[in-house]
């Protein structure tokens, strides 16, 4: 490609943007004169090995920020300076975008944007009715009988249909994510042969495993007032792992009833219940810990506009854990049927969301962070 053809891909991105594209491109702009903070986080380093931006490296340095807030009140040209830099609020909605840009199928970009809890609640009551009607039409003593006995779950929905209703749309979540990142990996203009290379991905293990920019340098985050804690830290770990060991979890459940032909319900000391417990009990701190320091934090650092989309997801992941730890303890009562109902039915919705909601942030910052690692390494 010759330096005319470079330079009028260059223009051509520059005219199609949003404002807070636009917004943020002026920021790093001013950032990148001052670098008063670039030992605060990965995004300021990225940032400085660039003179100019394009949408897909705003893209980029937006989904390595974790908005700590760090730079926001350090920085001496945040309002009411004229300048007005507020990096943590500008790139908080390039994400936003970022959520619709590269969504799979399109049509679906702009769904949960807004209403978002209301339409997942409404998802999930309806998968819930449906299958409580279920139960109703093929088993109808079954849906208040108290039966805790191997097997129990499947009188009330055969192993089979669950099996084929979960297994479809936790398909469709996958294939959505997958051409999320796709098109995000392509926007960001980075070549596919970046993750085949073992010393950047395992050094983005690290720092996603560990959420090592999430300090602002080691200050913490800055929350309702100007002194910083890291408790947000410590949330993201319980929601991030108790997600996983719900489904090391379903893996193990799946592994006992295919390989060791055993029926759910389990025992409570069984490998399933106790991963399942240990989860459950970390998705139900981490995210009231999350929701309480996002309606904690300063406003003037949140982006507004998405501001319920982010909680819906972060009360869908809180939903599913208390339905499932609510369906393990009275499992052996007469309320089992329509607790599997309502858990099955969050479930659905929270699996059917996923590809639209924040969960993708975190696909995409790990992208951020593998091209980051080979960056680093290569400056």
């Amino acid at each position: 490609m010759s330096a005319v053809d470079l330079l009028s891909l260059t223009k051509a991105d520059q005219t199609h943007r949003s404002a807070s594209l636009a917004e943020a491109d002026r920021l790093m702009t001013v950032c990148n004169s001052c670098r008063y903070c670039e030992g605060l986080c990965a995004v300021f380093p990225a940032m400085e090995m660039r003179r100019d931006f394009t949408n897909g490296d705003l893209s980029y340095l937006a989904n390595l920020c974790h908005s700590c807030g760090a730079c926001y009140y350090d920085c001496q040209f945040s309002p009411p300076h004229e300048f007005n830099v507020n990096v943590p609020r500008v790139l908080a909605e390039v994400r936003g975008e970022a959520y619709q840009l590269y969504a799979w199928p399109r049509a679906f970009a702009g769904l949960f944007e807004r209403n978002a809890l209301k339409i997942s609640l409404i998802l999930a009551g309806s998968v819930a009715a449906f299958i409580a009607g279920f139960i109703a039409v093929h088993e109808p003593a079954a849906l208040f009988a108290a039966n805790d006995e191997p097997g129990a779950f499947y009188r009330l929905m055969p192993h089979n249909a669950m099996a084929a209703l979960f297994g479809a749309v936790f398909l469709y979540a996958l294939v959505a994510m997958t051409m999320g990142c796709v098109n995000f990996w392509r926007d960001i203009g980075e070549p596919a042969e970046t993750l085949s290379e073992p010393r950047s991905i395992w050094q983005a293990i690290k720092d996603a495993g560990s959420l090592r920019y999430l300090d602002g340098g080691g200050a913490g985050c800055m929350n309702e007032d100007d002194k910083p804690d890291d408790n947000r830290r410590f949330y993201h770990h319980c929601t991030f792992y108790g997600f996983m060991l719900c489904f090391a979890s379903t893996t193990a459940a799946t592994g006992y009833h295919y390989l060791l032909g055993m029926e759910a319900p389990y025992p409570w000391y069984d490998l399933p219940v106790v991963l399942g417990t240990l989860g459950g009990i970390g998705l139900v701190i981490g995210p009231i810990g999350l929701l309480k320091a996002k309606f904690q934090r300063d406003r003037a650092m949140q982006d507004g506009a998405r501001f319920d989309g982010d909680a819906a997801f972060i009360g869908m992941l809180f939903l599913t854990s208390v339905t499932g730890l609510l369906l393990m303890v009275l499992r052996a009562t007469p309320a089992m049927g329509l607790l599997l109902a309502i858990h099955l039915g969050v479930v659905f919705a929270l699996f059917f969301t996923m590809p639209y909601s924040k969960f993708v942030h975190g696909l995409y910052r790990f992208g951020s962070l593998v091209r980051y690692a080979k960056e680093r390494r290569s400056h």
